[in-house]
């Protein structure tokens, strides 16, 4: 037997072992749409105090996941054109007789857009996937309002998500709904 034999059989097997090891673990980049796609995980209505005057309000957190296959999700620099820096869009409804429909001018919640960050994952595999959570402020509302959004992403390229929807808001209770 060679001195070296031991050596050279588990070297071999090492080699082996990382061959059928990388055939397996070499497979291609998981491929999505280049649209973004958004699903409503959560919405939390909570107690809270007005930051400016310190008057009781409410807020709500909406809570939602999102995945972008290209990875150009948010603005880098707002450019002065308010289109241009909107880019999260909550259409509200508000509850009246037993149906739900648009806040008319002067309701206590409004339809609203806001502006999410450049995002930008490094390498190769670019789809950009995780949670956002925004938070809505509620100053005048009767605890006998029920509300509800639906919402939607748009992305640098303006590609626009699937609209979703939060669950049915009561302002008489507090806490999580999905």
């Amino acid at each position: 037997m060679h001195p070296n034999g031991n050596m050279i059989i588990r070297f071999r097997n090492i080699i082996i072992t990382v061959i059928i090891l990388g055939l397996f673990s070499c497979g291609k980049i998981r491929q999505i749409p280049p649209e973004p796609h958004i699903e409503f995980r959560e919405f939390e209505l909570f107690d809270t105090i007005e930051p400016q005057l310190g008057n009781p309000a409410k807020a709500g957190r909406v809570l939602f996941y999102f995945e972008d296959g290209d990875g150009d999700i948010g603005i880098r620099q707002p450019t002065g054109d308010e289109n241009d820096t909107l880019n999260l869009f909550f259409d509200a409804y508000i509850k009246k007789d037993g149906v739900f429909v648009e806040p008319e001018p002067g309701d206590f919640v409004q339809s609203t857009a806001f502006r999410i960050p450049y995002l930008q994952r490094p390498g190769q595999n670019q789809i950009i996937q995780g949670t956002m959570e925004v938070i809505l402020f509620y100053y005048f509302f009767n605890l006998d309002d029920t509300v509800k959004y639906e919402f939607y992403l748009k992305d640098r390229a303006g590609n626009v998500s699937n609209t979703e929807e939060t669950c049915i808001i009561p302002f008489s209770l507090v806490g999580i709904c999905n």
